[in-house]
């Protein structure tokens, strides 16, 4: 008896590891898709720190669970103390680590409100000046997801005009209508947009088009991390059990 359950225990063990190699696959070519995206999101990647090292950091665990779910299943399956007592020491780093992410997540979501972003565009935004990292990044985040500011075109009102076109006034280019949503797109009337004429503008804010586009994301991505973690904690569990029962 005590034989079946070590057998079934280290299967259980191989199966929980198995999944954790496909979620550090995932993390991993997710994390390598947003830093090499020619989409866009590379240059606002790029050009905002705390994505920037957001994007590394997810690169790096997904990496790290890719090879401790492969030398958790190694484990497993050749029944080496070893390595089952090298996977719980790292697969414990790496819980507490995401657990710790998940808390300061939710204690600085209050950064990501509407008044932030829109304080923050007010204070910083110096509209066709691609040389100034923040305005090229709100530059692009507009022209590919087809928004103007965080609420709307009204933003840009208080917002002195740069030297760069007589027709500008309150609206900035990148609120203008493309036929095709990139920074190569032709506008489809560029004068009478940056004129005032709202039906050549993208009137939408983009903070509402940008929480819409990625709302069933953030669940999808939430119940993925609680997934993850519950997975996590089981194959620390089953890690002991069998690290215990191999004599």
């Amino acid at each position: 008896m005590e034989g079946d359950c070590l057998s079934c225990m280290k299967y259980l063990m191989f199966l929980f590891n198995f999944f954790i190699f496909l979620g550090g696959a995932c993390l991993l070519g997710l994390g390598i898709w947003v830093i090499v995206d020619p989409t866009g999101f590379r240059e606002i990647v790029a050009a905002n720190p705390l994505l920037f090292t957001g994007a590394y950091i997810m690169l790096a665990m997904g990496a790290m669970l890719f090879l401790l779910g492969f030398l958790g299943c190694c484990g497993a399956i050749r029944e080496n103390k070893c390595l089952l007592l090298f996977f719980f020491m790292f697969i414990l780093l790496i819980f507490l680590a995401e657990l710790s992410a998940a808390i300061l997540a939710f204690i600085f979501r209050e950064n990501l409100t509407r008044e932030f972003f829109t304080k923050e565009l007010k204070k910083h935004y110096q509209r066709n000046n691609d040389t100034d990292v923040f305005s090229s990044t709100w530059n692009s985040v507009m022209i590919t997801f087809a928004c103007c500011g965080v609420n709307g075109p009204e933003d840009f009102e208080a917002i002195p005009n740069l030297p760069y076109s007589s027709l500008e006034k309150a609206t900035p280019e990148a609120c203008c209508q493309r036929e095709l949503q990139s920074r190569e797109g032709m506008f489809v009337n560029r004068e009478a947009c940056l004129s005032g004429i709202e039906r050549f503008q993208n009137r939408q804010g983009c903070y509402t088009v940008i929480l819409n586009s990625f709302e069933t994301y953030v669940y999808l991505a939430g119940a993925l991390a609680i997934g993850v973690l519950a997975i996590e904690l089981f194959a620390m569990i089953f890690a002991m059990c069998l690290f215990r029962g191999i004599q």
